[in-house]
């Protein structure tokens, strides 16, 4: 079939069900380990034409999704921020990463709060053994870095009021960037607008978080190392139906979900890791 035709296809078939892809995620819910098939631009008839029918479509997605946090009410939100983070720290995989990537969540963007995940990750450094690396945008075009932190209170306020680590410690010293360090990230936790049970995900169309991870991916590889695992949280709300979620290939799709109902295991290193 040729491209032209297989996507107007799948946007015929993914305009009709975007109004109705909102759900919730069934308990216990298992997926097959297919997230690694990707739409891609690869033709040279109508690829600008395609890349800007994907970017349409996922602002769509955005404002629907965006609309629909907006409307959960707060002490429902406030329950699933408590069952997920509950998950994640009961969870064997959680426990064993020594070295963990994190996001700083912001209330006002209505992100998955992560404020007790990274408590327990920082309550004991020394003894516990956990390092912990969280995200410092530099610019507006895709440049996040991962800096180590020992302590909330090494966050400040950015000029949107979102925090993020200081570049530099109390003493004046570089904090390390994860880009630079000597030992692999176990573990990736990751924000988002929409996701769904093939490992497709939106985040807020600045690219930040797939220009990372794709950056530190190729680092992995060229080290050698096991690959981190990629785990986003979600709120019941924000799981699509499959299809309805465009990508192109500089999408970087995730490992596993966590949502208030359990785990959702997507690829094959998240049923080997994660053990379920």
């Amino acid at each position: 079939m040729r491209t032209e035709t297989m996507m107007t296809h799948w946007y015929t078939t993914a305009s009709t069900k975007a109004l109705t892809a909102l759900h919730l995620c069934r308990r216990h819910h298992i997926a097959y380990p297919f997230h690694q098939q990707r739409l891609t631009m690869t033709t040279n008839h109508g690829g600008d034409d395609n890349l800007d029918a994907i970017f349409k479509h996922k602002r769509m997605l955005r404002t629907q999704v965006k609309k629909v946090l907006k409307a959960i009410d707060p002490s429902l939100r406030s329950q699933q921020d408590n069952d997920i983070q509950n998950i994640i720290l009961g969870a064997p995989w959680f426990k064993s990463s020594i070295r963990l990537c994190a996001y700083i969540s912001c209330s006002a963007l209505r992100e998955v709060d992560t404020s007790k995940l990274l408590s327990e990750i920082l309550k004991d450094p020394i003894t516990g053994g956990k390092k912990l690396y969280v995200p410092r945008v530099e610019d507006n075009n895709s440049h996040m870095r991962m800096l180590n932190i020992s302590r909330i209170d090494d966050l400040v306020a950015n000029s949107m009021d979102i925090l993020e680590p200081a570049p530099v410690d109390s003493d004046g010293n570089a904090r390390e960037d994860v880009m630079q360090t000597n030992d692999p990230v176990d573990l990736f936790l990751l924000p988002g607008l929409a996701f769904d049970r093939s490992g497709r995900r939106i985040g807020r169309g600045g690219g930040y978080y797939d220009t990372f991870l794709e950056n530190y991916q190729e680092l992995a590889k060229t080290r050698n190392w096991k690959q981190p695992l990629l785990v986003a949280l979600s709120y019941s709300e924000q799981i699509l139906e499959e299809g309805v979620i465009p990508i192109t290939s500089s999408d970087v799709p995730i490992d596993a979900l966590v949502s208030p109902e359990g785990v959702i295991p997507i690829s094959a290193a998240a049923f080997n890791r994660m053990d379920l």
